[in-house]
């Protein structure tokens, strides 16, 4: 069975940890195979937020790419993916992904994922939005991408903070037709 190829981009919004998550899921999965693109300013906030380096982070992906490699596979929509994950989402990265403005690799592998009808997901990071942000998220979503900004959820009776942060992730990969077995659901009022 050949892998499937999932792209993660972390950009410099606050949340880095969404990204260093996602990539732990997707590590413990079979026949997944992970690119991941790290911004510089997802750089420093991931030395300013969490305990991990970038480093430990991009050994956390099967490959890795620069985010000026525009020449790299994940830029062409002839290399095949079963789709992509922005986590955390930066404004300017909604921005550039909104408007097609394809001047780095996260942008340029989001355009090309929507150009291709896979599944991009926008962990978008910022609060409170303005219409400015607002409007940016209907013409992502107007273009196929699913915003899903990282709100926690309740239901599940968190008691931690990870419990948070993977309950997010969990529902956010479910987009990409990942199924998380640990993801506590609604099972309705009982």
């Amino acid at each position: 069975m050949s892998s499937q190829h999932v792209v993660v981009a972390i950009t410099g919004a606050s949340g880095s940890i969404y990204g260093i998550k996602t990539l732990e899921f997707l590590k413990g999965m079979q026949n997944v195979e992970t690119h991941l693109v790290i911004t510089a300013s997802a750089k420093s906030t991931i030395n300013v937020e969490t305990n991990y380096s970038p480093l430990e982070i991009e050994n956390l992906a099967d490959h890795v790419h620069g985010s000026r490699d525009i020449g790299a596979s994940i830029a062409s929509g002839s290399f095949q993916t079963c789709g992509m994950i922005v986590a955390p989402c930066s404004i300017k990265s909604l921005s550039a992904i909104a408007n097609s403005f394809g001047a780095d690799l996260v942008s340029r592998a989001a355009d090309v994922t929507l150009k291709e009808r896979r599944p991009l997901v926008l962990m978008v990071r910022e609060t409170p939005f303005h219409i400015g942000h607002l409007r940016l998220m209907v013409k992502a979503t107007e273009m196929g991408a699913v915003v899903y900004p990282p709100i926690p959820a309740f239901y599940n009776k968190p008691v931690s903070i990870d419990d948070l942060i993977d309950h997010s992730v969990g529902r956010a990969l479910e987009h990409l037709g990942f199924e998380i077995p640990t993801l506590k659901r609604w099972d309705g009022r009982k």
